[in-house]
């Protein structure tokens, strides 16, 4: 079994004295896993570092083995964004929340480009924005997506202010009623426009419920990584300075 692929390195961890295990989000194979035999090598540490861009070829005796993998740098994103803390937590979130919702060797293409498309990004005023825009994605394709077309309650368009926490549905400002404490914000920077770092913290506030409470007890209830609540710290402090 082989194959060749354009992937982003999502997470690594020593395997044994020398090698390590990585996992490449590919277009065409997803989330996969494979051993790097001398990863864990001083010569290859440059080349292996999270959020990185390789050129993978991945081998295996049967298709179900892990297999292993002969890597080549394309592009070396934390590199590219050395000293700009933000860039570096938010290319780390990305990596993190793929290694942690990505079922393995699922192919989610759209999302493929929508990832390459951001982390290439990197470090762009509006940055932060479209990592929003990104998590919404992540929570679609993960069966959690978030409808705000239209109130769950009236079908209406207008006035859309509240968020179903259980939905994930829209409601009006007119028709949240009793439930309003209930409910969660409506940021409009979360139907697509475009908003300050106040709203973004806001949206992010948003997505973060979604993720804690339908995608991470889908996963068996695990934790979601530290790398995004980090991200999400930094994003808020910056909204909170004068």
């Amino acid at each position: 079994m082989e194959w060749r692929a354009d992937g982003i390195l999502i997470a690594l961890r020593r395997h044994g004295e020398s090698a390590a295990i990585i996992e490449l989000f590919t277009a065409d194979h997803g989330r996969h896993l494979g051993v790097v035999r001398g990863g864990a090598s001083r010569r290859m540490a440059p080349l292996l570092q999270t959020g990185a861009q390789l050129d993978a070829t991945w081998k295996a005796r049967l298709s179900d083995h892990i297999g292993s993998y002969t890597v080549e740098l394309r592009k070396s994103r934390a590199a590219e964004v050395l000293g700009d803390r933000v860039a570096l937590e938010g290319m780390s979130a990305v990596c993190a929340l793929l290694s942690f919702a990505l079922p393995e060797r699922a192919p989610y293409p759209a999302l493929h480009a929508r990832s390459l498309a951001l982390l290439d990004g990197l470090g762009a005023e509006r940055w932060a924005e479209a990592y929003l825009g990104w998590e919404l994605a992540l929570l679609e394709d993960m069966g959690f997506g978030l409808d705000l077309s239209a109130c769950a309650v009236t079908g209406s368009t207008q006035d859309l202010a509240y968020i179903s926490p259980k939905t994930g549905r829209a409601v009006s400002r007119g028709a949240a009623g009793d439930w309003v404490d209930r409910l969660l914000p409506l940021p409009a920077v979360l139907r697509g426009v475009s908003g300050d770092a106040a709203e973004v913290a806001q949206g992010l506030q948003v997505t973060g419920h979604f993720l804690n409470h339908h995608l991470a007890p889908s996963l068996g209830d695990r934790r979601l990584p530290a790398a995004r609540q980090r991200y999400v710290d930094l994003i808020s402090r910056a909204d909170s300075r004068p």
